[in-house]
């Protein structure tokens, strides 16, 4: 069976073509300078075949990358063979999951604005259960249980040594929406409120007070790398997931994220509102 392209080996292809388009250059162009042909350029910008990291080092060089840029670059080509821990799923979850599981693990940031539910890296897996019971599309006990045990394995990344920062501004109406039952709420704020004493967590609540907001186009997730020319958005539509990366997306997205915690409650704030609301129910 041929073995299916990583996530990282796409991510790979489309951070090389995003380079080689801001430098202005052809295909062409860069295979003469590095000594490769045209095909070859085109085939590391693709999933088809291996890629040698020597050569995607001398490419970066050329497209003028940073050295951060080039450094987290190279690294991706070394580890494009490699498969995350989602790989045992990997033949039964969407392209979309898999793509985003991949960004996820590599990220050293993540800002999320919520408008409908809590994220999922802040979900208990009470809560988890219930936003998966509430779709349309009824699964299986099986299947619930499975889609719960991924998002819950996903969440291990906020514990890990150097965990990336997760920055989530959340809507008043996440808060307030009773997802499950009062006591799986109770349990989910509870935990929301433990969640905003981590260091690397920062959550904000955007209170009704504020009216209209600058993230009418809904939830969103902006995915950082160590360079932010590697940020990729990820939007989740309901009949399909978007990931934008293009410089234009990016810009807005960032504009709309900066505006979002500008406009939301402080940290402490936040903590207090979320308090009263528990103590509501």
């Amino acid at each position: 069976m041929t073995a299916r392209a990583t996530t990282r080996r796409r991510q790979l292809g489309a951070t090389m073509r995003k380079l080689r388009s801001r430098k202005g250059m052809t295909l062409e162009e860069a295979g003469r300078l590095v000594g490769v042909s045209k095909a070859t350029v085109s085939r590391y910008e693709t999933t088809e075949g291996p890629v040698k990291w020597p050569i995607v080092d001398a490419l970066c060089r050329e497209y003028g990358a940073s050295d951060v840029e080039r450094e987290a670059v190279v690294n991706m080509a070394k580890d494009a063979k490699q498969q995350g821990w989602w790989n045992s799923f990997a033949d039964s979850i969407p392209e979309s999951m898999n793509l985003l599981l991949t960004l996820e693990d590599e990220a050293t940031r993540e800002d999320h604005f919520a408008c409908l539910y809590v994220p999922g890296l802040l979900q208990t897996r009470r809560y988890n259960e219930a936003v998966q019971h509430a779709s349309e599309m009824r699964l299986p006990p099986s299947e619930v249980d499975r889609l719960v045990d991924i998002r819950m394995k996903r969440q291990e990344i906020l514990s890990r040594p150097t965990p990336p920062h997760l920055w989530a501004v959340l809507d008043e109406s996440v808060v307030r929406r009773v997802v499950g039952d009062r006591d799986v709420m109770r349990e989910q704020l509870t935990h929301l409120l433990a969640a905003n004493e981590a260091p690397n967590i920062t959550l904000q609540v955007l209170p009704f007070s504020k009216g209209a907001h600058s993230a009418a186009m809904g939830s969103f997730v902006i995915l950082g790398g160590s360079e932010p020319s590697l940020d990729v958005v990820y939007v989740d539509i309901h009949v399909g997931s978007l990931f934008m990366e293009k410089e234009e997306e990016l810009a807005r997205y960032r504009l709309a994220f900066d505006y979002l915690r500008a406009q939301a409650l402080d940290m402490a704030a936040s903590s207090a509102l979320i308090e009263r609301v528990c103590e509501e129910l």
